[in-house]
């Protein structure tokens, strides 16, 4: 097992990484940017190296400041949280030739699947179902024309690398293509550095579910169950649960074992989250991602997973803990992800907490790296808190959920905390009818 583990990202998740690294009777590193100097998860971890001033591209993204971290604190391994590297081919690389575990799948399986394209027809391979639409890249508009005619409009382009909706155009007609095609690949250059763009059907009134997996890196996998990401704004996940109240136990199972079947035959090694939309009985594959997810949680609350754990575990040579068949979900839960945002333009507002104060009791869950006096930062992501209940089954999950919200106090900032409210008394969201265009089409009727 490793004796020293260095965390290379910041806030909650890397709080949460640190939490279990000290179950475990492991060291921990935390690295921060100049902006961070107060952070809490500076306070809690065993060490602390400064990497770099407030922009995250000389910082958290900077891969030599990184490594020199490593090379400083003596760190076997590092733990990439999500976003900023945790999906970068290339640090877990460079991070190999220094003799470093990166805790996370093999470099070529972040490659294949950090590509869209890459991902999808491997997928297929695997015998996992996926969303009609073009072998491979669109290079030009004349076969953009002969793609979208042949699967039939609606057509959604997206970009190969992209990710968060970024270079995704939703095309109604042959009319609208020519510009939306060249905007997709501008949008995608500008973000990603490869304008690659590839065309699928586009489902009018699906669900986003996920699946969570797991393998041993030796050709064993397993699947966590799934997770309802419909609700969602601009292609950002807002409120997730598990199980989902709209896809039967059955179908997850088979979807499930599909799954846990193409990981097993990658040999992948660690966490990842099979990504599908849902319509009319139908689940199609959309993309991988080769991370734990920030809705991890309500996963682990209904497995009783320490998947953080388990992640070290793997990476360390020890394996699972768990079989499939000891894998036995219990109840229900949800997670808000919760914003320093001001309604109802969802514009960051960063600044100083003036009070916090968390909900307890049974069945909830805060993870948070605020704390009284903590500035939060204007140059990161504005999720500054996720809010976890679990339940025996949905019906109390909500009402939970409900009296979490009412005790959880966040001042100082503008929060998202009252969207959360608003929701949980929407009958669509009560009877678990939505779809990922739900809140969309709420919030424009909200503000008419």
């Amino acid at each position: 097992m490793f004796k020293k583990i260095l965390i290379a990202n910041r806030g909650e998740i890397a709080l949460r990484v640190i939490r279990t690294c000290k179950e475990m009777g492991i060291k921990t590193v935390a690295v921060y940017s100049q902006a961070d100097v107060n952070a809490m998860h500076v306070r809690m971890a065993d060490e602390s190296v400064c990497i770099g001033p407030a922009e995250s591209t000389k910082s958290y993204l900077s891969i030599p400041s990184i490594i020199s971290a490593c090379e400083i604190t003596g760190s076997e391994a590092v733990h990439p949280g999500y976003g900023f590297l945790s999906e970068n081919a290339k640090f877990a690389e460079i991070l190999g030739d220094h003799e470093i575990k990166f805790i996370g799948p093999s470099v070529s399986h972040i490659n294949t699947m950090g590509d869209k394209i890459n991902a999808k027809n491997k997928m297929v391979e695997f015998g996992v179902p996926c969303v009609p639409g073009s072998n491979g890249a669109v290079n030009n508009i004349e076969d953009a024309r002969i793609t979208a005619r042949e699967i039939g409009f609606p057509v959604l382009l997206k970009a190969a690398a992209g990710g968060g909706g970024i270079g995704m155009k939703i095309v109604f007609d042959d009319p609208q293509l020519e510009t939306l095609f060249f905007q997709a690949k501008s949008e995608a250059k500008k973000s990603f550095n490869d304008d690659t763009i590839y065309i699928e059907k586009y489902l009018e009134k699906p669900r986003h579910i996920e699946i969570q997996v797991f393998g041993d890196g030796k050709g064993g996998g397993v699947y966590l169950g799934e997770r309802d990401c419909s609700i969602q704004r601009r292609h950002q996940k807002v409120l997730e649960e598990t199980p989902s109240p709209g896809v039967s136990a059955e179908e997850i199972k088979e979807i499930g074992e599909i799954s846990a079947n193409a990981i097993s035959k990658m040999k992948y090694e660690g966490a990842g989250t099979i990504e599908f939309l849902y319509e009319d009985k139908n689940f199609f594959f959309i993309e991988m991602n080769t991370r734990l997810q920030v809705e991890h949680p309500i996963t682990e609350a209904v497995f009783g997973i320490d998947l953080v754990k388990e992640q070290i575990c793997v990476a360390s040579g020890e394996g699972m803990s768990f079989s499939q068949e000891s894998l036995e979900p219990k109840g229900h839960a949800i997670e808000c992800r919760i914003n320093a945002e001001r309604l109802p333009t969802f514009s960051p507002s960063p600044g100083n907490i003036k009070e916090f104060h968390s909900p307890g009791g049974i069945g909830i869950r805060m993870d948070s790296a605020i704390y009284n006096g903590f500035t939060v930062p204007p140059h990161y992501d504005s999720l500054i808190g996720k809010l976890i209940v679990h339940a025996d089954d949905r019906q109390m999950a909500v009402r939970r959920l409900a009296r979490a919200l009412d005790e959880l106090i966040i001042d100082g900032v503008y929060t998202t905390l009252d969207l959360f409210k608003e929701i949980l008394n929407e009958e669509q969201f009560k009877s678990g009818e939505y779809n990922i265009h739900w809140l969309e089409n709420w919030l424009t009727d909200q503000a008419q």
